[in-house]
Protein backbone atom coordinates (compact mmCIF):
# COMPACT_ATOMS: atom_id res chain seq x y z
CA UNK A 1 0.00 0.00 0.00
CA UNK A 2 1.59 3.40 -1.34
CA UNK A 3 1.90 6.32 1.16
CA UNK A 4 -0.90 8.20 -0.43
CA UNK A 5 -3.21 5.54 -0.02
CA UNK A 6 -3.02 5.07 3.22
CA UNK A 7 -3.49 8.88 3.74
CA UNK A 8 -6.90 8.44 1.96
CA UNK A 9 -7.82 5.67 3.93
CA UNK A 10 -7.11 7.50 7.41
CA UNK A 11 -8.28 10.81 6.34
CA UNK A 12 -11.50 8.22 5.43
CA UNK A 13 -11.95 6.79 8.96
CA UNK A 14 -11.08 9.64 10.88
CA UNK A 15 -14.12 11.66 8.92
CA UNK A 16 -16.31 8.96 9.98
CA UNK A 17 -15.24 9.18 13.71
CA UNK A 18 -15.55 12.86 13.58
CA UNK A 19 -18.90 12.16 12.03
CA UNK A 20 -20.22 10.03 14.67
CA UNK A 21 -19.16 12.46 17.26
CA UNK A 22 -21.09 15.13 16.04
CA UNK A 23 -24.19 13.42 15.93
CA UNK A 24 -26.96 14.56 18.06
CA UNK A 25 -27.90 12.33 21.04
CA UNK A 26 -31.45 11.85 20.87
CA UNK A 27 -33.76 11.83 24.86
CA UNK A 28 -37.15 10.48 24.28
CA UNK A 29 -39.98 11.09 26.01
CA UNK A 30 -42.63 7.95 26.95
CA UNK A 31 -45.85 9.54 28.05
CA UNK A 32 -49.04 8.34 28.47
CA UNK A 33 -50.85 11.05 27.16
CA UNK A 34 -49.34 14.42 25.51
CA UNK A 35 -52.68 15.46 24.79
CA UNK A 36 -53.28 16.44 29.09
CA UNK A 37 -52.50 19.88 29.71
CA UNK A 38 -49.85 18.96 32.42
CA UNK A 39 -47.59 16.53 30.27
CA UNK A 40 -47.61 18.79 27.69
CA UNK A 41 -46.36 21.74 29.92
CA UNK A 42 -44.07 19.15 31.65
CA UNK A 43 -42.90 18.68 27.73
CA UNK A 44 -41.92 22.32 27.08
CA UNK A 45 -39.55 22.13 30.25
CA UNK A 46 -38.05 19.13 28.87
CA UNK A 47 -37.54 20.87 25.90
CA UNK A 48 -36.31 23.70 26.92
CA UNK A 49 -33.56 21.44 28.70
CA UNK A 50 -32.55 19.35 25.67
CA UNK A 51 -31.86 22.51 23.67
CA UNK A 52 -29.81 24.16 26.02
CA UNK A 53 -27.75 20.89 26.34
CA UNK A 54 -27.75 20.33 22.60
CA UNK A 55 -30.18 17.07 21.88
CA UNK A 56 -32.60 15.85 20.05
CA UNK A 57 -36.05 15.40 21.68
CA UNK A 58 -38.78 13.02 20.52
CA UNK A 59 -42.69 12.90 22.06
CA UNK A 60 -43.60 9.22 22.30
CA UNK A 61 -47.22 9.23 23.26
CA UNK A 62 -49.56 6.39 24.38
CA UNK A 63 -53.44 8.02 24.70
CA UNK A 64 -53.31 6.18 28.17
CA UNK A 65 -53.42 3.29 26.52
CA UNK A 66 -51.22 0.24 28.19
CA UNK A 67 -50.54 -1.14 24.63
CA UNK A 68 -49.65 1.99 22.91
CA UNK A 69 -47.51 2.72 26.16
CA UNK A 70 -45.48 -0.63 25.07
CA UNK A 71 -45.31 -0.12 21.51
CA UNK A 72 -43.88 3.56 22.22
CA UNK A 73 -41.40 2.27 24.20
CA UNK A 74 -40.01 -0.32 22.05
CA UNK A 75 -40.29 2.61 19.15
CA UNK A 76 -38.22 4.62 21.06
CA UNK A 77 -35.52 1.66 22.10
CA UNK A 78 -35.39 0.84 17.82
CA UNK A 79 -34.87 4.48 17.52
CA UNK A 80 -31.78 3.77 19.59
CA UNK A 81 -32.58 7.11 21.62
CA UNK A 82 -29.58 7.97 24.41
CA UNK A 83 -32.16 7.79 27.54
CA UNK A 84 -35.85 7.82 28.00
CA UNK A 85 -37.91 10.11 30.52
CA UNK A 86 -41.13 8.11 30.92
CA UNK A 87 -44.26 9.27 32.52
CA UNK A 88 -46.50 6.49 32.80
CA UNK A 89 -49.88 5.08 32.64
CA UNK A 90 -49.55 3.65 36.04
CA UNK A 91 -46.84 2.48 38.22
CA UNK A 92 -46.70 -1.29 37.57
CA UNK A 93 -46.90 -0.49 34.00
CA UNK A 94 -43.68 1.54 34.62
CA UNK A 95 -42.23 -1.75 36.09
CA UNK A 96 -42.46 -3.20 32.04
CA UNK A 97 -40.83 -0.41 30.57
CA UNK A 98 -37.64 0.17 32.81
CA UNK A 99 -37.17 -3.56 32.03
CA UNK A 100 -37.63 -3.05 28.06
CA UNK A 101 -34.97 -0.50 28.41
CA UNK A 102 -32.75 -1.86 30.37
CA UNK A 103 -32.44 -5.05 27.92
CA UNK A 104 -31.25 -2.34 25.55
CA UNK A 105 -29.18 -0.61 27.84
CA UNK A 106 -30.74 2.76 27.98
CA UNK A 107 -31.10 4.91 30.93
CA UNK A 108 -34.58 5.97 32.42
CA UNK A 109 -35.67 8.79 34.44
CA UNK A 110 -38.64 8.64 35.71
CA UNK A 111 -41.06 11.86 35.78
CA UNK A 112 -44.01 11.42 38.39
CA UNK A 113 -46.00 8.84 38.60
CA UNK A 114 -43.54 6.22 39.74
CA UNK A 115 -43.17 2.51 39.38
CA UNK A 116 -43.46 -0.27 41.22
CA UNK A 117 -39.89 -1.70 40.68
CA UNK A 118 -37.23 -1.88 38.49
CA UNK A 119 -34.22 -0.02 37.72
CA UNK A 120 -34.34 3.84 36.87
CA UNK A 121 -31.12 6.83 36.91
CA UNK A 122 -33.86 9.23 39.20
CA UNK A 123 -37.26 9.68 39.98
CA UNK A 124 -38.36 13.25 39.55
CA UNK A 125 -41.36 13.74 41.60
CA UNK A 126 -43.69 16.09 43.33
CA UNK A 127 -43.99 16.07 47.23
CA UNK A 128 -47.46 14.89 46.66
CA UNK A 129 -48.19 13.06 50.34
CA UNK A 130 -47.13 17.06 51.51
CA UNK A 131 -48.81 18.90 49.27
CA UNK A 132 -52.24 17.17 49.38
CA UNK A 133 -51.87 17.08 53.21
CA UNK A 134 -51.56 21.31 52.86
CA UNK A 135 -54.45 21.54 50.62
CA UNK A 136 -56.80 19.29 52.93
CA UNK A 137 -55.83 21.78 55.76
CA UNK A 138 -56.53 24.93 53.85
CA UNK A 139 -60.21 23.17 53.25
CA UNK A 140 -60.80 21.80 56.85
CA UNK A 141 -59.96 25.49 58.27
CA UNK A 142 -62.28 26.49 55.79
CA UNK A 143 -64.83 24.41 56.64
CA UNK A 144 -64.31 25.53 60.08
CA UNK A 145 -64.42 29.28 59.89
CA UNK A 146 -68.04 28.35 58.20
CA UNK A 147 -69.27 26.16 60.94
CA UNK A 148 -69.39 23.11 58.70
CA UNK A 149 -67.21 20.39 60.72
CA UNK A 150 -70.32 18.19 60.19
CA UNK A 151 -70.31 17.86 56.45
CA UNK A 152 -68.59 15.86 54.35
CA UNK A 153 -66.05 15.54 51.67
CA UNK A 154 -66.04 13.81 48.56
CA UNK A 155 -62.80 12.81 46.42
CA UNK A 156 -62.72 12.22 42.34
CA UNK A 157 -59.47 10.92 42.41
CA UNK A 158 -56.76 10.10 39.62
CA UNK A 159 -56.15 5.91 39.48
CA UNK A 160 -55.13 4.91 43.00
CA UNK A 161 -52.70 2.25 41.13
CA UNK A 162 -50.38 5.51 40.58
CA UNK A 163 -47.92 5.80 43.47
CA UNK A 164 -49.01 9.59 43.24
CA UNK A 165 -52.50 9.19 43.51
CA UNK A 166 -51.93 6.67 46.30
CA UNK A 167 -50.03 9.91 48.31
CA UNK A 168 -51.95 12.81 47.42
CA UNK A 169 -55.00 10.53 49.22
CA UNK A 170 -53.23 9.69 52.25
CA UNK A 171 -51.96 13.35 52.87
CA UNK A 172 -55.30 15.36 51.92
CA UNK A 173 -56.92 12.37 54.34
CA UNK A 174 -54.56 12.97 57.12
CA UNK A 175 -55.50 16.61 56.97
CA UNK A 176 -59.13 15.56 57.42
CA UNK A 177 -58.49 13.19 60.17
CA UNK A 178 -56.74 15.97 62.34
CA UNK A 179 -59.74 18.32 62.22
CA UNK A 180 -62.10 15.61 62.34
CA UNK A 181 -63.90 16.16 59.16
CA UNK A 182 -65.12 12.84 57.64
CA UNK A 183 -64.73 11.80 53.60
CA UNK A 184 -67.92 11.32 52.38
CA UNK A 185 -67.02 8.73 48.90
CA UNK A 186 -63.96 8.23 47.00
CA UNK A 187 -64.34 7.78 42.49
CA UNK A 188 -61.56 6.85 40.76
CA UNK A 189 -61.04 8.23 37.27
CA UNK A 190 -61.50 5.57 34.15
CA UNK A 191 -62.05 6.94 31.16
CA UNK A 192 -61.27 10.53 31.96
CA UNK A 193 -64.09 12.10 30.01
CA UNK A 194 -66.13 15.52 30.66
CA UNK A 195 -69.10 13.01 31.71
CA UNK A 196 -67.63 10.60 34.30
CA UNK A 197 -66.15 13.65 35.93
CA UNK A 198 -69.50 15.13 35.99
CA UNK A 199 -71.74 12.42 36.95
CA UNK A 200 -69.22 11.38 39.74
CA UNK A 201 -69.67 15.03 40.95
CA UNK A 202 -73.14 15.13 40.74
CA UNK A 203 -74.06 11.78 41.94
CA UNK A 204 -71.88 12.38 45.30
CA UNK A 205 -73.83 15.43 45.44
CA UNK A 206 -76.90 14.08 45.39
CA UNK A 207 -76.45 11.06 47.70
CA UNK A 208 -74.51 13.10 50.84
CA UNK A 209 -77.05 15.72 51.67
CA UNK A 210 -73.68 17.35 54.25
CA UNK A 211 -71.14 17.09 51.17
CA UNK A 212 -69.62 20.27 51.84
CA UNK A 213 -66.55 19.74 49.38
CA UNK A 214 -65.63 18.22 46.48
CA UNK A 215 -61.41 17.50 45.94
CA UNK A 216 -60.36 17.11 42.12
CA UNK A 217 -56.88 15.18 42.42
CA UNK A 218 -56.26 16.51 38.59
CA UNK A 219 -57.28 20.20 37.36
CA UNK A 220 -58.45 19.60 33.38
CA UNK A 221 -61.96 18.57 34.23
CA UNK A 222 -62.64 21.65 36.89
CA UNK A 223 -65.50 22.45 34.27
CA UNK A 224 -67.76 19.45 34.62
CA UNK A 225 -67.39 19.60 38.70
CA UNK A 226 -68.43 23.21 38.64
CA UNK A 227 -71.52 22.43 36.48
CA UNK A 228 -72.37 19.66 38.61
CA UNK A 229 -72.29 22.18 41.44
CA UNK A 230 -74.36 24.85 39.34
CA UNK A 231 -76.61 22.24 38.13
CA UNK A 232 -77.67 21.47 40.95
CA UNK A 233 -77.85 25.08 42.86
CA UNK A 234 -74.61 24.09 45.24
CA UNK A 235 -73.03 27.06 44.82
CA UNK A 236 -72.90 28.56 48.03
CA UNK A 237 -72.57 25.04 49.66
CA UNK A 238 -70.50 22.56 47.92
CA UNK A 239 -67.04 23.89 48.07
CA UNK A 240 -64.32 22.97 44.94
CA UNK A 241 -60.59 22.44 45.60
CA UNK A 242 -58.10 20.95 42.85
CA UNK A 243 -54.43 19.55 42.01
CA UNK A 244 -51.99 20.91 39.72
CA UNK A 245 -53.77 24.07 37.57
CA UNK A 246 -54.98 25.30 34.19
CA UNK A 247 -54.81 28.87 32.60
CA UNK A 248 -58.58 29.67 34.22
CA UNK A 249 -57.67 29.08 38.01
CA UNK A 250 -55.87 33.17 37.80
CA UNK A 251 -59.78 34.28 37.52
CA UNK A 252 -61.34 31.19 39.58
CA UNK A 253 -59.49 31.11 42.31
CA UNK A 254 -59.84 34.86 43.43
CA UNK A 255 -63.52 34.46 42.41
CA UNK A 256 -63.71 31.91 45.02
CA UNK A 257 -65.00 29.67 42.59
CA UNK A 258 -62.41 27.55 43.21
CA UNK A 259 -61.20 27.81 46.63
CA UNK A 260 -57.55 26.95 46.25
CA UNK A 261 -55.63 24.40 44.39
CA UNK A 262 -52.28 22.17 45.11
CA UNK A 263 -49.94 23.12 41.57
CA UNK A 264 -47.61 20.94 40.68
CA UNK A 265 -44.50 22.51 38.69
CA UNK A 266 -44.19 20.55 35.69
CA UNK A 267 -42.19 23.12 33.54
CA UNK A 268 -39.58 22.59 36.36
CA UNK A 269 -40.06 18.90 36.51
CA UNK A 270 -39.33 18.52 33.01
CA UNK A 271 -36.29 20.74 33.39
CA UNK A 272 -35.17 18.46 36.04
CA UNK A 273 -35.94 15.19 34.39
CA UNK A 274 -33.36 15.84 31.05
CA UNK A 275 -30.83 17.76 34.00
CA UNK A 276 -30.60 14.05 35.56
CA UNK A 277 -30.18 12.40 32.24
CA UNK A 278 -28.22 14.97 31.03
CA UNK A 279 -25.49 14.11 34.11
CA UNK A 280 -25.83 10.81 34.03
CA UNK A 281 -24.92 10.73 30.35
CA UNK A 282 -21.81 12.95 31.27
CA UNK A 283 -21.06 10.22 33.77
CA UNK A 284 -21.62 12.19 36.85
CA UNK A 285 -23.41 10.96 39.88
CA UNK A 286 -27.12 11.49 40.21
CA UNK A 287 -29.50 11.66 42.80
CA UNK A 288 -32.15 9.15 42.48
CA UNK A 289 -35.15 10.47 44.15
CA UNK A 290 -35.39 14.17 43.52
CA UNK A 291 -39.17 16.00 44.79
CA UNK A 292 -39.71 19.04 44.39
CA UNK A 293 -42.06 21.21 45.98
CA UNK A 294 -46.18 21.85 45.32
CA UNK A 295 -47.40 25.05 45.98
CA UNK A 296 -50.78 26.09 48.02
CA UNK A 297 -52.28 28.47 45.94
CA UNK A 298 -55.49 30.90 47.31
CA UNK A 299 -56.55 33.89 46.94
CA UNK A 300 -53.93 34.98 49.66
CA UNK A 301 -50.63 34.47 47.72
CA UNK A 302 -51.73 33.84 43.87
CA UNK A 303 -50.68 37.42 43.36
CA UNK A 304 -47.13 37.48 45.03
CA UNK A 305 -46.77 33.59 43.22
CA UNK A 306 -47.98 34.40 39.70
CA UNK A 307 -44.58 34.57 37.99
CA UNK A 308 -43.79 31.11 39.22
CA UNK A 309 -47.36 30.34 38.51
CA UNK A 310 -47.06 31.18 34.88
CA UNK A 311 -43.55 29.68 34.24
CA UNK A 312 -43.13 26.36 36.45
CA UNK A 313 -47.22 26.14 36.70
CA UNK A 314 -48.75 26.98 33.45
CA UNK A 315 -45.56 26.50 30.91
CA UNK A 316 -46.36 30.31 29.50
CA UNK A 317 -42.44 30.54 28.18
CA UNK A 318 -41.64 34.55 27.70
Amino acid sequence: MNFKKALLILCFLLANVLYAGSEKKTIAYVVSDISIPFWDIMSKGMKNKTDSYGYDYKIYSSENIAKKELEATIAAIKDKVAGIVVSPTNSSACVTILKLAKRANIPVVIADIGTDGGEYVSYISSNNKNGAYNIGKVLAQKMIKKNWQDGKVGIIAIPQKRLNGQERTAGFMKALDEHGIKGADIKQLVTWTKEETYHYAKDMIQKYPNLRAIWLQTSDKYKDAIKAINDLNKQDEVILLSFDAEPEFLELIPKGTILASAMQQPYLMGQEAVHAMHKHLQGQTVEQSIQLPILIISNDNIKEELNNINLNVLGIEK
